[in-house]
């Protein structure tokens, strides 16, 4: 039986990963856009908040089961931002490339040595609205961030964020192996060995 659950996102690339990661366990994942569910305030001050937050919402409105995903760059130098507030680092309805503008200005005088930063990702898979123990997975994925835009694959800062595990942009990975390293890969096979519990306790 394939199971229903709303993706709270309007992030056609989150969409895709979470399709590529969770495909064969018989999820469809609808996004809240497509049922004309609006974007949650924001208005959490970590990871886990925001995307509680969001899940919920979703939930609330649909009727469906949820999952959200809070994720976002952490960046030493620059004190853990734009952390939270990734997407609209730029400012709200910010593009990917006036983001990573932003930050390689922020970033232009601090040495390769310095310029550590990870990706963080919360996942939160809701039941219903009510849920009072929504499940919670997180992944974190170490590098640190270039001088300039590598690779054409991903999207986000992708391009800034340098693998030193496979020596290159994560923009420049192949969407497989990407997957199997990232911060939402590592937080999505948190969630896999209790999915049968989770999705059998759905009303």
């Amino acid at each position: 039986m394939v199971q229903q659950i709303v993706l709270a996102t309007g992030n056609a690339g989150k969409l895709r990963e979470f399709q590529q990661m969770l495909g064969a366990q018989n999820i469809e994942f609808i996004t809240q856009r497509s049922l004309g569910v609006d974007d949650a305030d924001e208005t959490g001050l970590s990871f886990v908040e925001n995307a509680i937050i969001k899940a919920r919402h979703a939930c609330s409105i649909s009727g469906l089961p949820s999952m959200a995903d809070d994720s976002g760059l952490e960046v030493d130098a620059l004190k853990g931002q734009p952390g939270i507030y990734s997407a609209r680092y730029a400012g709200v309805g910010a593009s990917d490339a006036e983001n990573n503008s932003k930050l390689l200005k922020e970033l232009a005088n601090v040495p390769e040595a310095q310029r550590k930063a990870r990706f963080q990702c919360v996942i939160v898979f809701m039941r219903y609205a009510e849920d009072p123990m929504p499940y919670i997975c997180q992944g974190t994925w170490e590098g640190r961030i270039l001088f300039e835009a590598q690779g054409e694959n991903g999207f986000g800062y992708d391009p800034l964020f340098f693998v030193p595990t496979h020596d290159c942009a994560s923009a420049q990975l192949d969407p497989s192996i990407k997957n199997s390293i990232s911060h939402r890969g590592q937080a999505l096979r948190a969630l896999l060995p209790h999915w049968e519990k989770l999705s059998g306790s759905i009303a």
